[in-house]
């Protein structure tokens, strides 16, 4: 199976829907079970056996600088400031042209996106659904499971793991779950300026070169403060088992 080493997270928003929480705490260092978002997306990439991730900040940058360093646990991190916000594919190809990620297939990961693995890692399954033709595969989640408003939903899937985008009116059954495992191919041509994932999706969507995995285990959609507190009781019902 595909050995993946590195990854980028995002955390570079400015949280301001989760406001009053992030007006002086930058969104990734907000608490969820007793754990930094940041730091549960971190863990996940070390079970997974990466062994360096770029961690993109620039609301608060100091503070997560501040909580990597500290960080005493693998994997290795590098802190990667934004003085202007490039978006979400902005900052990986940012990232890419660095030399931080690549050229080897790398994850990202948005770090408001919490998962919890089901039957087999949820990361794993991304590195066994990269087959040849594949740009990159991104995680999906089903969207009836996700207890905060996602909308009408993102994705179609067809029997072959291709993904297809919602038409207008239509309400489609999964939602993209934050997380990608992507080659350099996946961002070829692309330049220094602000653009979002959508677009090298929408590039590999039309060439019939992506695919995507339906996680099958707990995700958490975190916007807003009640997410959040939703996430947290749903959590502790999870490790401690069903109370009455």
């Amino acid at each position: 199976m595909l050995t993946v080493e590195s990854a980028a997270l995002l955390a570079a928003g400015l949280g301001l829907r989760m406001r009053p929480l992030t007006e002086n705490t930058p969104k990734p260092l907000l608490t969820l079970g007793g754990r930094t978002l940041l730091d549960h997306a971190l863990d996940r990439m070390a079970e997974a056996g990466v062994a360096r991730v770029v961690v993109n900040a620039h609301w608060e940058a100091e503070k997560i600088g501040a909580h990597l360093a500290a960080r005493a646990a693998p994997p290795h991190t590098i802190l990667r400031r934004e003085p202007e916000l490039l978006d979400t594919g902005g900052a990986v190809a940012a990232a890419l042209r660095a030399g931080q990620v690549g050229p080897a297939p790398f994850f990202i990961a948005n770090t408001d996106s919490l998962w919890l693995d089901g039957p087999l890692p949820a990361l794993r399954r991304l590195a066994a659904a990269l087959d040849p033709a594949a740009l990159g595969v991104i995680l999906l989640h089903r969207t009836f499971q996700v207890r905060a408003d996602v909308g009408p939903g993102d994705f179609f899937l067809d029997r072959f793991g291709v993904p297809r985008r919602r038409r207008e009116q239509e309400i489609a059954p999964y939602i993209y779950a934050g997380v990608t495992l992507a080659t350099a191919a996946l961002f070829e041509g692309m330049g220094g300026h602000p653009f979002s994932m959508n677009e090298v999706w929408d590039r590999a969507l039309k060439a019939g070169r992506l695919r995507a995995v339906v996680h099958d285990g707990l995700w958490f959609h975190l916007s807003f403060p009640e997410d959040l507190s939703e996430a947290e009781t749903a959590l502790m019902a999870q490790l401690t088992g069903a109370t009455t």
